[in-house]
C-alpha cells in the first residue's frame, strides 16, 4: 500500500502481490468516497486535504454522513474532502488547510489546537480547533475507513503501508507523521520521501526499460511542485557489479511555494481587473475567488483550445444570486501571471529575493518570500556544486562549474501538468547548462502526476517486501549536529560559545547507530536546559564526533530546539554528570540521542521531537 499524504490532496495506491508476475506489477488506485455536496457522496481517486468544521445549524447529521466508509453512517463533527474544500472557500475561518505544512512548522506547537488559524477571529468557543497532528490523523483515518469498507477481509491495519513525506522534512516532522499513522490505526508502516516515490513510479511505469534511459554517472534532478510546496532532490545513477543503482545525493530546503500561491495570485489579478472596472472585492470575496481560479487555471493549462473560463464571485449580501459578480479568466492572464510570475527567466547566479519585513506580522506559515521557483532552483543547484565529489563512482564537477550539472530531469506534482511550465523550467535549466558547456538535460517522462507519489510508494513497498527490484539508497537527507556549550569564565554581555557536534553524517542509513565512546561531555541534570540541534545539506565530509567551533551561515541551519529537565537520578539539581553519547537514526528517520554516565548504568534519552516531554 502507498499513501500520498499531500498538502492539497491525498491518494492511496496498492499492489496486489499475488497477481504480480516478474516485472509485471498488478497495481491500482483506490476511489475514495467523500462528500461532494450535502448528503451527496462520490468516490474519487483524490481526497482533497481539507477539513471543514460546520456550524451546528449548517448541515444535518444525515448530510454529514458518508456511506461507503467503514462506520460512515455515523455523522462526524467535521467534513473531509471535496465538500470541505468548497465550503471552506466561502467560510475560511472554519477551514483547516495545509495541515502538512503546519506539521513541519517548527515555530508553533504542532500538538496544540491552532487550526483553523482564522478561527481566532470568532468568539471564543464558537469554532472547535484542531492541531496539525489531529488534522493529518483524520485524513489518514478517512483513507483507512475507505479501504476497510472496500476490502473488509483485508483491513488496512494488516497491510504494509508506505506513507510519503517531503524529502525536506526534519526528524521532528517525520516523528509527528509517524505518530499520525499510529493514531490512524496503521499497524505496519514506513516513511518514504516524495521525490523518491515519484522516481519509483517512473521506474515501475517504464516496465524495466528505465535502464535504457539512464546510464552510470547520470545525475537526476527531481522537481516536485505540488499544491503547497516545492521539493528539489538530486539522485545519482551508479553501477555496482554490472548493475545500475540509484542513490539520493542532495535534498533542497522545505519551500512553502506551490499551486496554492498560484491560485491566490490569479485571484488577486482578477480582483485588480474588477477594481479597474469599478467593482471592488473584499478579502472574503478574494479568498472565495481563489477557489474558482484554481478550477479555471487547471482547465486553461490542460486544454489549448480553451481561451477563457468564466468565474463567479459570490456576494455576501442577502441577494446572493443577483449580486454575484461574473467575470472570466483568460489563457493569456494565466500564462502571464503563472509562467512569468512563478517561473521567470533567471540566471544561475540569481538567488531568492528577500525583503525587509514589518515589525509586526500575523502568525502563520513561513511562506517563501520569493515566488520565483526558478531562483530557488538556481540556489539549490549552486549550493550542491560539490555534491558529486563525495560520491564514489561519480566524476567531480568540471573545473569552473558554478553549479551541479544534472543530466536528466523528472517532473512531479499537479502544477507541472501544464506543458508551458514544464517547457519554461527546461528552457531555463538548459540555458544554465549551455553557458557552462554542458549538454542539455534529458526529460524523463513521468506517469500520472497527481498519483505518481502514491503509486511509487506502493511499488517501493512491493519491491522491499520481495527483496528484489531496484532500490534508491537514501539515508539521512542532512548531517545532524547537537550544540555543545563551551566552558569559559563569565564575561559581561557575552554568552559561552557553542560548538556543533556531528551525531549523524549525511546519508546515515535508517536503523543504524553510533557510539561516541572516545569523547566525554558534561550533562546538566535536574534543572531546565536547552538542547540545540543543527542540520547541514552541504557539509558531507564530517564524520560522527566531528566538533565544529566555527561555520559559515550557509553551512549549518539551526533546527528545532528542545527544552527539558533531565531527571537527576539521585543527584543534586544542576549537577554536571560526565557522559558519553550514543546516537541512532530510527527506521522512520528520527534522530535519537542517548547520554550514558561514565561508569554508570543510567541512560538519558532525548528524541529529536517537538515537545518538552520528548526528553526522558
Amino acid at each position: 500500500m502507498g499513501i500520498d499524504l499531500g498538502t492539497t490532496h491525498c491518494a492511496l495506491s496498492f499492489v496486489d502481490a499475488a497477481a504480480c508476475d516478474g516485472e509485471r506489477v498488478a497495481q491500482g488506485v483506490l476511489d475514495i468516497p467523500q462528500l461532494t455536496a450535502p448528503a451527496s457522496v462520490e468516490a474519487r481517486p483524490l481526497l482533497p486535504s481539507f477539513l471543514y468544521l460546520p456550524h451546528d445549524s449548517e448541515l444535518s447529521a444525515a448530510e454529514r454522513s458518508v456511506p461507503g466508509l467503514a462506520g460512515g453512517d455515523a455523522p462526524q463533527d467535521f467534513i473531509v474532502g471535496e465538500l470541505a474544500r468548497t465550503r471552506g472557500a466561502a467560510t475560511p475561518m472554519r477551514l483547516v488547510a495545509s495541515a502538512k505544512s503546519w506539521l513541519c512548522h517548527a515555530g508553533v506547537d504542532r500538538r496544540a489546537p491552532i487550526l483553523p488559524p482564522d478561527a481566532a477571529q470568532a468568539p471564543e468557543g464558537e469554532i472547535a480547533r484542531l492541531s496539525p497532528l489531529q488534522a493529518s490523523t483524520e485524513y489518514l483515518k478517512h483513507l483507512r475507513r475507505a479501504w476497510d469498507a472496500a476490502h473488509p477481509d483485508a483491513p488496512l491495519s494488516a497491510q504494509q503501508v508506505t506513507v510519503t513525506i517531503p524529502a525536506s522534512f526534519d526528524p521532528a516532522a517525520r516523528e509527528l507523521t509517524a505518530e499520525a499513522c499510529q493514531a490512524a490505526g496503521l499497524g505496519h508502516f514506513t516513511l518514504l520521501e516524495e521525490p523518491q516515490a515519484a522516481l519509483y513510479s517512473w521506474l515501475q511505469a517504464s516496465g524495466g526499460a528505465w535502464r535504457k534511459q539512464v546510464r552510470h554517472g547520470d545525475i537526476l534532478l527531481v522537481v516536485d511542485v505540488g499544491g503547497g510546496t516545492t521539493d528539489l532532490s538530486l539522485i545519482a545513477v551508479l553501477e555496482q557489479d554490472g548493475n545500475l543503482q540509484l542513490q539520493r545525493i542532495a535534498v533542497g530546503e522545505h519551500i512553502l511555494l506551490g499551486g496554492d500561491n498560484m491560485d491566490l495570485a490569479l485571484a488577486y489579478g482578477v480582483a485588480r481587473k474588477l477594481a479597474q472596472e469599478g467593482r471592488q472585492l473584499d478579502a472574503w470575496q478574494t479568498r472565495a475567488l481563489a477557489h474558482a481560479c484554481r478550477a479555471a487555471k487547471e482547465q486553461l493549462l490542460q486544454d489549448d483550445s480553451v481561451q477563457a473560463v468564466p468565474v463567479v464571485v459570490p456576494s455576501r449580501g442577502a441577494r446572493l444570486i443577483g449580486a454575484s459578480i461574473r467575470t472570466e479568466v483568460t489563457r493569456a492572464e494565466v500564462l502571464q501571471l503563472l509562467v512569468e510570475g512563478f517561473f521567470p527567466h533567471a540566471a544561475i547566479t540569481d538567488r531568492p529575493q528577500t525583503r525587509a519585513r514589518a515589525a509586526l506580522t500575523q502568525l502563520g506559515l513561513p511562506y517563501a518570500q520569493d515566488a520565483a521557483v526558478t531562483r530557488h532552483l538556481a540556489a539549490f543547484l549552486a549550493r550542491q556544486v560539490g555534491a558529486t565529489a563525495q560520491i564514489e563512482g561519480l566524476a567531480p564537477p568540471p573545473e569552473g562549474a558554478s553549479f551541479v550539472h544534472p543530466t536528466a530531469v523528472l517532473f512531479n506534482g499537479g502544477v507541472l501538468k501544464a506543458a508551458q511550465i514544464e517547457a519554461r523550467i527546461l528552457e531555463v535549466l538548459n540555458g544554465w547548462l549551455a553557458a557552462e558547456g554542458a549538454p542539455p538535460v534529458r526529460l524523463l517522462d513521468g506517469a500520472q502526476l497527481d498519483l505518481a507519489v502514491a503509486r511509487g510508494a506502493a511499488y517501493f513497498g512491493h519491491v522491499a517486501a520481495q527483496g528484489r527490484g531496484v532500490r534508491i539508497r537514501g539515508g539521512t537527507a542532512q548531517s545532524y549536529y547537537v550544540g555543545v556549550e563551551g566552558n569559559m569564565p563569565a564575561i559581561p554581555g557575552m554568552e559561552p560559545p557553542i560548538a556543533a557536534l556531528c551525531l549523524a553524517p549525511f546519508g546515515m542509513e535508517e536503523g543504524s547507530e553510533v557510539e561516541l565512546s572516545g569523547q566525554q561531555f558534561g550533562l546538566v541534570v535536574g534543572e531546565p536546559v536547552r538542547l540545540r540541534f543543527f542540520g547541514s545539506s552541504v557539509r558531507r565530509q564530517d564524520a560522527v564526533g566531528t566538533l565544529l567551533e566555527f561555520w559559515a551561515d550557509e553551512e549549518l541551519t539551526e533546527l528545532q530546539e528542545i527544552e527539558a529537565t533531565l531527571p537527576p537520578e539521585g543527584r543534586s539539581a544542576g549537577e554536571v554528570v560526565p557522559v558519553t553519547l550514543h546516537a541512532r537514526v530510527s527506521e522512520i528517520g528520527t534522530l535519537e540521542l542517548a547520554a550514558v554516565p561514565v561508569g554508570g548504568s543510567e541512560r538519558w534519552k532525548v528524541e529529536f521531537d517537538v515537545r518538552a516531554a520528548g526528553a526522558a
